[in-house]
């Protein structure tokens, strides 16, 4: 696939639909809301927005319960809104990537609903039934990812279902064919209305265990865990056989041209880029997750990159994210100075850069009272810091009452800090994190170099990270400063160079002689010279 392929070279902006512009007044996001903000999006830069689920849902666990595969929960709109939204993106030159949850339905779903009204219904099979172990308990000793016994006794039919994550989650059967041709009618179903992708959720988790062995223990799990942790999710995820399955999503997505199959997927790298499948026949790009959970200095983040960029097959794309839906923002574990550095370094390395709404606005850490707390997982293990609400909270758009978000009282408190952190005094500061992150996606735009260049890392001491990009006859530096202490180091190959872009925003494109010099918390990208 050409480098010049749209995913490739573009910027995806991932939106959580409930928090990010409400257009009825309800206090929740909704479809005719994106719509409104498309401007913003093509003001920003971004190729593409990823919408988290928007499907027919009880809302279990906030629309990753799916009770309607080709519906539209009344939450978020209608699907004349989808497709008035899809048409104006494209008109606006946006693609639009939906998410798909194949791995579970809401135990409202109808598919499921017959399933478990006998043993001998047709659509039995579609769901993983399971006899009581001897002593009359849960066949095994799998663990919900959101705590407690992965399996749930049904008294009607006398047999435990398996689900990865809260009970009104069933897990899918995705061993039995019919399951599989329904999900990908499914899909074709919003390929039809013109989607362009798809980001699949826990698309490792597809497959289990045909013999459903017990998950062996975890020697180093501590009691502050999730207590998913207690054991090895050896035989509950991540099978041999779930490559068949993915290549089969791809196939259908290539019945479409210049569509994308994104793999949600939280493993080790070796085990991650086995997703791109035999001869890339897999997802189109892996999710890659690594610089959430690692270390933020420069040695670690340098070790990680040149790690990820050998372990990808010959011809699979790379691809990055610092945040999502699911992990604490960017702005809260590294704080505002360095958050800036974070945002050169996700937009200026090889391979796509996945933004999450509100990182280019500064959200930091935003503290949930527990009478506002809306995660289940927080709810079913409390005080363990796993909730994920702080990083769902309203987009800030102005500096009204709701920061311009709602007209209701919103679903989850917004960021005390809405006052001074908003798009719309943010687009008036030429120094702020907002012109940064526009600056950069502006640059990655004009210069191939910074998409699809060549990455080569530049040796570099302290806590100073540093390659170049390069596309035939252009050559940038990126030098981040991940500390607190200025730091000086040479251009490579005795070059000089001219600064075209500081994290700071507050010098112009001047030109440097032999030498780097990084003022604390600081990046640079500096074209070099001969």
């Amino acid at each position: 696939m050409p480098e010049t392929t749209w995913w490739k070279r573009g910027v995806v902006y991932q939106i959580y639909p409930r928090s990010f512009q409400d257009s009825n007044g309800d206090g929740i996001g909704d479809l005719n809301g994106i719509r409104q903000r498309l401007d913003y999006l093509t003001w920003l830069g971004t190729d593409a927005l990823w919408i988290s689920p928007i499907y027919t849902s009880p809302m279990a666990d906030f629309g990753y319960d799916v009770a309607d595969y080709c519906g539209i929960d009344p939450i978020f709109g209608t699907l004349e809104d989808f497709d008035h939204l899809i048409e104006e993106a494209h008109a606006k030159g946006l693609r639009l990537i939906l998410d798909f949850v194949p791995n579970h339905t809401s135990d409202q779903h109808p598919w499921f609903q017959e399933s478990r009204s006998s043993r001998a219904n047709s659509k039995r099979d579609w769901y993983i039934w399971r006899d009581p172990a001897p002593d009359g308990g849960p066949p095994n000793n799998w663990i919900s990812n959101f705590g407690g016994p992965a399996w749930e006794w049904d008294e009607a039919t006398e047999q435990y279902y398996y689900h990865a994550f809260l009970r009104e989650q069933p897990d899918l059967n995705w061993r039995n064919a019919e399951v599989r041709k329904a999900m990908y009618d499914a899909l074709r179903f919003w390929l039809n209305r013109g989607v362009d992708g798809f980001r699949v959720d826990v698309i490792w988790h597809l497959i289990k265990d045909a013999e459903f062995r017990d998950n062996p223990p975890n020697l180093g799990f501590q009691p502050n865990q999730a207590e998913i942790n207690r054991f090895l999710q050896v035989y509950s995820a991540d099978q041999p056989e779930v490559h068949e399955v993915v290549s089969e999503m791809r196939r259908v997505l290539e019945e479409y041209p210049e569509r994308v199959l994104i793999g949600e997927i939280y493993l080790p790298l070796e085990r991650l880029v086995a997703y791109y499948g035999q001869d890339l026949s897999g997802a189109h790009l892996p999710f890659n997750f690594q610089l959430i959970h690692t270390a933020w200095n420069a040695r670690e983040i340098a070790a990680l990159i040149n790690e990820y960029e050998d372990a990808l097959p010959e011809g699979g794309w790379p691809n990055w994210v610092l945040g999502n839906h699911d992990q604490p923002r960017i702005g809260a574990r590294v704080g505002p100075r360095q958050a800036r550095v974070a945002a050169m370094l996700l937009l200026t390395l090889r391979g796509t850069p996945t933004m999450y709404y509100g990182d280019e606005i500064g959200i930091g850490k935003v503290e949930i009272p527990p009478e506002a707390v809306q995660d289940p997982w927080e709810k079913n293990e409390p005080g363990l810091g796993l909730g994920r609400d702080p990083e769902r909270t309203p987009m800030h758009w102005d500096g009204s009452a709701q920061s311009g978000f709602t007209r209701g009282r919103p679903w989850l408190p917004l960021d005390p800090s809405f006052p001074s952190c908003h798009v719309e005094g943010l687009r008036n500061e030429p120094a702020s994190i907002l012109m940064l992150y526009r600056r950069l996606i502006e640059l990655r735009r004009q210069h191939l170099a910074l998409s699809i260049g060549r990455y080569k890392p530049i040796p570099t001491e302290g806590d100073v990270l540093a390659y170049e990009r390069q596309h035939r006859t252009e050559r940038f530096l990126v030098a981040l400063n991940l500390g607190q202490k200025p730091h000086a180091f040479p251009l490579p190959d005795g070059r000089t160079g001219r600064v075209l872009l500081s994290t700071c925003l507050d010098q112009g494109e001047e030109t440097i002689g032999a030498q780097v010099n990084l003022r604390p918390d600081e990046g640079l990208i500096i074209a070099l010279q001969e």
